[in-house]
């Protein structure tokens, strides 16, 4: 396994990470697809084995049953000190004022909720999971670096927003002289590349190291093109996030062809991509499966310009494409949401979101919170 800071922070972390929204209890009505304590008793020891030190959960996985179950599982296969524990707050644990989003309130009661389930005293990495639109920077932001002060957290992270949003806070945090978020957690794959118009630019600026999720689009690819899995069958966000279209499976059929010639698995090829990218600190699959993991031995390969072109043709860029110019009002400014202090329409405005209505298709959690 091989190791590298986290951006420019000095948190020394694996260059694969241990994605943890796979496991807890279908009891909670999360998702189906979760592995129980049994079954991912497999993965964790492969992940011990391989190296893997960044284990990165969140307080909404199974609705705090993922926590759990990894807190079980560092006593039982590790040691705290052996590894980069990270985990997550904004989305509903409760309908009470501290039990969503990243008011004060909220992140001083979610950080000790994640802390007793964790079965630790602090976490080495805490990142607000979406942006709360409704709780000012400055009051998100210096909760943040109190929890930090206090000890309970060592750094700070982000997921999921827009480039300006992130520097914003950046920016209220060296105001203030806060702590600054030392990651940007966001989709990234070779389906999904919307993160190379701005975010990453603004990532290797200041530093921020980039920890993908989903770099395996879902699981789309890590096998050939039309092979379903438990997963895929019953997980409501999967359709949504990864279209069925043409483009998909052309990129598809590439890695499953250059991972034939080198003889390694597609999975491998599709981590070797986006860990080839200079501002990804870290790669975050989620694994099913102990075989989802690829071994060291066996990755990165050599990543040329040939096989990037088969992949993805020559400087494409998957994703949302970029809007239409909007012809210019004469009698009334143009004003967004934001100047407006308003809240945008739907509740998450993470540029790999495909909403409808106030329904966030990011990732699924709130699917599942709708379902509970």
């Amino acid at each position: 396994m091989k190791y590298t800071r986290l951006g420019t922070s000095g948190l020394v972390v694996s260059r694969l990470a241990l994605g943890c929204m796979t496991f807890g209890d279908t009891a909670s009505g999360f998702s189906k697809w979760a592995l129980n304590e049994e079954e991912a008793e497999p993965v964790f020891r492969q992940a011990v084995e391989l190296g893997i030190t960044f284990w990165d959960t969140a307080n909404a996985y199974s609705f705090g049953s993922s926590e759990e179950i990894v807190g079980r599982a560092i006593k039982k296969y590790s040691r705290r000190e052996d590894l980069v524990l990270a985990t997550k707050i904004f989305y509903p644990m409760h309908a009470g004022p501290g039990g969503s989003g990243t008011s004060r309130k909220a992140i001083m009661e979610q950080i000790d909720a994640s802390l007793t389930r964790l079965g630790t005293d602090y976490v080495d990495l805490y990142q607000i999971h979406r942006l709360d639109y409704e709780t000012p920077a400055e009051e998100t932001m210096e909760a943040l670096h109190d929890i930090v002060k206090a000890g309970k957290v060592r750094y700070i992270g982000a997921s999921s927003m827009r480039a300006w949003e992130f520097a914003k806070l950046q920016y209220t945090a060296d105001l203030h002289g806060w702590t600054r978020f030392v990651s940007m957690q966001d989709q990234y794959s070779l389906l999904m590349r919307e993160e190379e118009r701005e975010m990453f630019g603004l990532l290797a600026d200041q530093g921020v190291g980039s920890i993908p999720w989903s770099p395996l689009a879902r699981g789309r690819l890590t096998r050939p093109w039309g092979e379903e899995t438990r997963r895929s069958a019953t997980d409501p966000a999967y359709e949504r996030l990864f279209v069925e279209e043409e483009s998909n499976r052309k990129i598809i059929k590439a890695v499953q062809s250059v991972a034939q010639a080198r003889g390694v698995t597609m999975a491998t090829i599709a981590l070797a991509w986006v860990l080839a990218n200079p501002v990804v600190s870290r790669s975050r699959p989620t694994a099913t499966s102990r075989h989802s993991i690829p071994s060291p031995r066996c990755w990165p390969p050599t990543w040329t310009p040939h096989d990037a072109e088969h992949a993805h043709g020559p400087d494409r860029i998957r994703g949302r494409p970029r809007r239409r110019s909007r012809p210019r009002r004469t009698s009334t400014p143009h004003t967004t949401d934001a100047a407006r202090g308003q809240r945008p329409q739907q509740s998450c405005r993470a540029r790999s979101c495909r909403a409808e209505g106030d329904r966030c298709l990011c990732d699924g959690i709130d699917d599942a919170r709708q379902a509970r």
